[in-house]
């Protein structure tokens, strides 16, 4: 079948789609901010959870049969979801449905992201979907699957896989791709130690986005072969997608570029500390590559009900302020300086403390006479008065995690502040 891939074919491809958003992973390279939830979970940009991208995502492609695969830490995840994305209606057939692991088809928790999928295939042939868009729930991006979905039709393929270009000495951390003039993949390397370059440019290759779609018949028989191999790791990456490759099924690479200039999209893996902060500080520029305003795109999220953000005292040493900066609802600003920084819902800060260059998550409170730059301060710490942080890296080491680009981490329990009360 012939299909035009800029149009979007929705009663003919999204309404034939399930999308399962892989959402069970630890996420252990944001260390303490993944203490206590799942990756997905962790909040962005003022008042999102990681989650709401991929979901948002799906929403606007018009695909609303969607399942969120959990396991690490899932309970914040949960109650969000529950929360802020049960208006689909069950009557048009819509749904966001959660599958926490649950050792329906075997003895262990998920092994891998392809046996975490293997694990649920009972659930998913209830669906029937002619097709299964595989998403990873811990990237930060808008794109339409839909334009996806027409050109894996379009190459009658069994897989596609969505990639995008990074430079070549970062792309030791994803799944490098090899394409011919027609998008088929020809080599996928899975985090090669020398990654190849594209065709023209040996500063750029093609890594792998951890999108992928397939046509359901051809992964469930997949999936059934994988978990028959005792070798295996049961991951998309390292050993589905390899394989298909090498076997010589349709496999098919999707660019993810700009239609109307044909440049690289925003995407990010926001998986370590200083990139989590990167891209959240990022937003407070004046045109961010991620625009948040776009109402043709929504992110859609949970948020509680909290009045405006309130800045108060005018005095010329006490005046509350914010400059080149973002401040979420419920927020109080109490004779404080913001300056370039990120500040989540009900954020109060108080007299004469200043905030600089930082990302302040929701529920947190700053006492007077403070000064703060550079941090990432946790959901629900009480920074007592008179606090530095982020002028002495040495001292701050002692206390916070200190980042290699010098960005300070502080939670709750590194202020000895005992919000979850494990014991």
């Amino acid at each position: 079948m012939k299909l035009d891939q800029s149009q979007r074919y929705v009663s003919r491809l999204t309404r034939k789609t399930l999308a399962l958003i892989l959402a069970g992973g630890r996420g252990s390279r944001l260390l303490n901010l993944t203490e206590w939830r799942a990756k997905p979970a962790v909040p962005f940009g003022g008042k999102f959870r990681i989650i709401d991208f991929p979901l948002s995502n799906c929403v606007n492609s018009d695909i609303r049969q969607i399942a969120v695969l959990t396991q690490y830490k899932a309970h914040s995840l949960i109650r969000h979801i529950q929360r802020g994305w049960s208006f689909l209606r069950g009557e048009f057939g819509e749904f966001v449905e959660l599958l926490p692991a649950q050792q329906r088809l075997e003895t262990s928790w998920y092994a891998g992201t392809a046996d975490a999928v293997y694990q649920n295939l009972d659930i998913i042939r209830t669906f029937n979907p002619d097709y299964i868009l595989i998403l990873a729930g811990d990237h930060i991006y808008k794109m339409d699957y839909g334009t996806m979905l027409a050109h894996h039709l379009t190459h009658d393929a069994d897989l596609t896989v969505g990639c995008i270009e990074v430079p070549r000495e970062q792309a030791s951390a994803f799944g490098v791709i090899t394409i011919d003039t027609d998008t088929r993949i020809t080599d996928f390397n899975e985090k090669p130690e020398n990654p190849i370059a594209i065709p023209g440019n040996e500063n750029i290759s093609l890594a792998s986005m951890g999108i992928y779609i397939f046509n359901t018949n051809f992964l469930i028989e997949q999936l059934i072969r994988d978990a028959d191999t005792s070798s295996s790791s049961h991951d998309f990456g390292k050993d589905l997608i390899p394989y298909a490759v090498q076997h010589n099924y349709s496999v098919s690479a999707f660019p993810f570029r700009d239609e109307k200039t044909n440049k690289p999209i925003f995407w990010r893996d926001v998986g370590t500390i200083d990139s989590y902060y990167e891209a959240n500080i990022e937003l407070i520029d004046v045109t961010p590559e991620l625009d948040l305003y776009d109402k043709k795109w929504p992110i859609w999220t949970y948020a509680e009900q909290y009045p405006p953000a309130k800045f108060i005292f005018n005095d010329e040493n006490c005046r509350g302020m914010a400059i080149d900066s973002t401040v979420s609802g419920g927020c109080i600003i109490s004779g404080a300086m913001i300056q370039h920084s990120l500040l989540f819902s009900d954020v109060v800060v108080e007299k004469f403390s200043t905030i600089k260059e930082s990302v302040i998550l929701p529920n947190v409170r700053i006492g007077k006479n403070c000064k703060i730059k550079n941090a990432i301060i946790d959901k629900s710490c009480v920074i007592p008065d008179g606090t530095a942080i982020g002028y002495d890296l040495e001292n701050d080491s002692k206390k916070y995690y200190v980042s290699p680009m010098g960005r300070i981490l502080i939670t709750p329990e590194m202020l000895g502040q005992e919000v979850h009360h494990a014991r």
